[in-house]
């Protein structure tokens, strides 16, 4: 079976491969119908990533966030025309400590292993979770990066002291907002501040309890956790101010990705007592617990729609950028 694989071959050169899919008995064929463009892929198309980087990653094809239906399935875990979340992450060994998304040996579509931008995916039917039914598919889109916050969510609340009364998120983009959102969700008892820089971006989290400006974020503030998402430039400036306004003995979850190193003030992390908890992509473990809450919250579907941004409608495949 021949499938066109479209790959980045240098910075915004696309180039149309042609590989054989071989039919077997342990493996379902999926056809991607919606994917979502991320700030990765952007930065792989757009030459951001260093020189070494790219020429170690590509020619690979992009797109890490996508879901499909499926074609052919031999295992019987699936119905052929099943609408299913493709997942990324491609374990090669298991650990009894170590989570699937951080053993070193895992392969990551979109980032050293082709991504979904294939006319047809190959995959074991774990690496795909069965979406409900009238599902909005613009939003079940970008079920991988919402499933990053969930997971960073579970493994914080794992970790973080059992005060939570307030928790404090620093950012205003997507990241921030989902983050915030599922916090909001999972547990409607705690308390959610949003931080950002954008006036009109925090008049969309309709559902924390309260945002500010990170300049004009009252002195006596105090919060028990906080999320750092912002990421970039400004990772390091989020980390210090939340060191500033974080209770003593707080656990920071850090999610946002920069390239260069972040100083932080080590000084008050010591005399604090602070816990910082670094967390990076999901697990199937987490697309099968985001997919549960699509169903029982059907709200959250509702509010991350807020955040689809342009769609584009190619070769019958849909694309979004989120703002």
């Amino acid at each position: 079976m021949l499938n066109t694989v479209y790959q980045l071959k240098r910075p915004r050169q696309f180039e149309a491969v042609f590989k054989d899919i071989t039919l077997d008995e342990s493996h379902v064929i999926v056809r991607p119908t919606h994917l979502s463009i991320c700030n990765a892929d952007q930065r792989y198309y757009q030459g951001k990533r260093p020189e070494e980087i790219l020429r170690q990653k590509l020619p690979m094809a992009l797109i890490h966030e996508g879901i499909g239906q499926v074609v052919y399935d031999p295992t019987g875990e699936f119905q052929v025309g099943d609408r299913v979340v493709m997942i990324p992450n491609l374990p090669c060994e298991e650990d009894e400590v170590i989570a699937e998304n951080y053993l070193r040996s895992s392969k990551f579509r979109g980032s050293g292993t082709d991504g979904f931008m294939q006319e047809y995916v190959k995959t074991v039917p774990d690496r795909l979770v069965k979406l409900p039914e009238n599902i909005n598919l613009i939003v079940a889109a970008f079920t991988e990066l919402v499933s990053v916050s969930f997971h960073a969510i579970n493994r914080f609340m794992k970790t973080a002291h059992k005060r939570r009364n307030t928790i404090g998120v620093w950012g205003d983009g997507n990241l921030g907002y989902i983050t915030s959102l599922l916090l909001k969700s999972l547990y409607p008892e705690i308390q959610v501040f949003v931080m950002g820089v954008n006036e009109s971006k925090l008049q969309d989290f309709t559902f924390a309890d309260g945002t500010y400006l990170i300049g004009e974020i009252p002195n006596d503030f105090r919060m028990d956790h906080a999320f750092e998402c912002v990421g970039g430039n400004g990772s390091h400036k989020a980390i210090n101010q939340i060191i500033d306004f974080i209770q003593p003995e707080g656990t920071i979850g850090i999610l946002g990705v920069s390239e260069d190193f972040a100083p932080i003030n080590t000084r008050m992390v010591l005399e604090k007592g602070l816990r910082i908890l670094g967390t990076s992509r999901s697990g199937r473990e987490d697309f099968v617990g985001l997919v549960n809450l699509y169903r029982q919250k059907p709200e959250v579907m509702d509010y991350l729609e807020n955040i689809v941004g342009e769609q584009i409608t190619s070769e019958n495949r849909r694309y979004h950028k989120g703002f």
